[in-house]
């Protein structure tokens, strides 16, 4: 995502000077600068967390996107404190830094996450509008994954908007959520205009395939890659909005110049839902694999059924529609992977969280 950005910028004219830790989980041994980065790109490698380290790095800077986080929900359940100290804590380093320097700034724009509404919205039989809460135990143990009301009728799944009361089901969440708050109350206080994105499902080229704990499609892509099948928690059948890394970066410069987003939030989705099944088929299917997905029929803690986003605001307000399809970005994600080597740590991380107990 941040590369993709950084060329945007750059081809639009702006000096960009990027930091980032280069975590091993997502860069690689070594830090090493990433070859993927814009050779006019200034990088600073130095922690959020370090003060001084974001005072360098803001030195005469007039806009900021902050897409700074550990990612990975599932990990984010075990390496508590590490996750609340990179995305929150380093979420207030950075506002203190900004704060330090409000009268430079003309924009900031704050990475947020789908992951901070819990399951998405629903309607029932009558048509009516529902926001359940997370399936419980006896439920998931059951086997029975879908949502239901009261008489028994299974929900439909239905788009969510930025309106639906947020219910963060894991650590990441949290701190995801600690993000857009922490940046717009600060941004409200201190007069620096900020605007905050909800992310849903991000893919793309240059997405760290050895990352077990990234995007379903770049864990899968791992898995294919190395002529496995990819691993399916559940059945396949939920559904999430995948959207395509240039949407999100054009969500990002409308976000930088439109006036009318200061303050607000958008989603950044596509308004489509696909089903997890449906990608593990067309990798499958590209690779030309022998194999059907490994269906585990387990469930994650913390893990929601479906969710897709409600994409009116930013369409009414910033202008913004989706142009990639899955297929066209599916399509140039694959040519891209023939390119790509991947370490597959899939089934490592999925022991991890079985022996915390997270995986049942």
């Amino acid at each position: 995502m941040g590369s993709h950005l950084v060329d945007r910028l750059i081809e639009t004219g702006h000096t960009v000077r990027v930091l980032d830790n280069l975590d091993p989980q997502v860069h690689g041994p070594g830090g090493k600068r990433p070859a993927v980065l814009h050779p006019d790109a200034e990088l600073r490698v130095g922690d959020v967390r370090d003060r001084a380290a974001v005072d360098a790095a803001l030195e005469g800077v007039e806009a900021v996107f902050h897409q700074a986080a550990a990612v990975g929900v599932g990990q984010s359940m075990y390496e508590i404190q590490h996750y609340v100290s990179v995305n929150s804590l380093g979420a207030a380093v950075v506002l203190e830094a900004l704060v330090a320097r409000r009268e430079q700034l003309r924009r900031v724009v704050v990475a947020s996450s789908m992951s901070i509404y819990g399951e998405g919205a629903y309607r029932d039989a009558s048509g009516a509008w529902v926001y359940p809460a997370l399936r419980d135990e006896a439920q998931l143990q059951a086997r029975r994954w879908e949502l239901y009301d009261a008489g028994g009728t299974p929900l439909v799944p239905a788009p969510t908007a930025e309106t639906k009361v947020l219910a963060p089901t894991s650590v990441y969440a949290t701190t995801k959520r600690d993000h857009e708050e922490l940046f717009l109350a600060v941004g409200r206080a201190y007069d620096i205009p900020t605007v905050a994105l909800r992310y849903f499902n991000i893919y793309g080229t240059r997405q760290s395939l050895s990352n077990p704990y990234t995007g379903v499609i770049a864990i899968f892509s791992s898995r294919v890659q190395n002529g496995n099948p990819p691993l399916i928690f559940e059945d396949g059948n939920q559904s999430r909005d995948f959207v395509h890394v240039s949407d999100i970066v054009r969500a990002n410069l409308l976000a930088l110049e439109r006036d009318q987003a200061v303050g607000q939030v958008y989603n950044v989705g596509t308004g489509r839902r696909t089903s997890i099944r449906e990608v593990a088929d067309v990798l499958i299917r590209a690779r030309q694999l022998s194999c059907e997905p490994e269906i585990a029929a387990q469930y994650r803690a913390g893990d929601i059924r479906h969710c897709y986003a409600d994409i009116d605001r930013i369409r009414s307000e910033l202008g913004f529609a989706p142009e990639v399809s899955l297929a066209d970005g599916l399509e140039e994600l694959l040519a891209w992977l023939e390119t790509q080597k991947a370490d597959d740590r899939v089934d490592r991380a999925r022991a991890e969280l079985e022996a915390r107990g997270l995986a049942r």
